[in-house]
């Protein structure tokens, strides 16, 4: 099965996303519409976890629902992946790693976007120097902290972590790291 786009047309562009309006056939074979977001540039996803056994979250305020906790995260703006998650975790927490391991891919909301994601777990960490950090503010960031792993866990189940991205990509370093699954 399949979607064959019979006519697009861009609807709207930004520096970081196009937004398209794609005239289909359905599966069924009925035409319809599809409206598609897609990401300039992948984003990243850094697990940064601490000697003992911390994951360094951030609450950022995010335009759409607010008031977020989040892995620290962002675009590669045309990066290498590894250099944009190296460059968002000193921006958005004052810290770098050691140890960078790429763990997984991810899509975000496949159902209407094009948005592939790195995934990478970052440990032996350390504070960056001064001047490598960008001013937590000016990310929108309110709060950088470190939780134990079990306890960040106890955010996702009790809802407190919403931001599905957020979610897989704690899941993909459990993954990699042995610890479900």
């Amino acid at each position: 099965m399949s979607w064959p786009t019979r006519e697009s047309r861009v609807a709207y562009e930004n520096p970081w996303i196009v937004v398209r309006e794609d005239a289909v056939t359905r599966p069924d074979g009925s035409p319809g519409l599809y409206g598609v977001v897609e990401l300039r540039q992948p984003a990243v996803f850094v697990v940064a976890l601490s000697d003992a056994d911390e994951v360094v979250l951030v609450t950022v305020d995010r335009h759409t629902v607010g008031p977020s906790i989040e892995l620290p995260s962002g675009g590669t703006d045309g990066e290498d992946p590894l250099a944009a998650a190296q460059r968002e975790l000193v921006e958005e927490t004052g810290l770098v790693a050691r140890t960078w391991r790429h763990v997984g891919t991810m899509q975000a909301l496949n159902g209407i976007c094009r948005a592939p994601e790195h995934v990478f777990l970052a440990t032996g960490l350390a504070a960056a120097a001064d001047h490598d950090v960008a001013t937590p503010a000016e990310e929108g960031i309110r709060q950088v902290r470190r939780l134990p792993v079990a306890d960040v866990l106890g955010l996702v189940r009790d809802g407190s972590i919403t931001d599905g991205e957020t979610i897989a990509a704690l899941l993909h370093a459990l993954l990699a790291l042995g610890r479900v699954g």
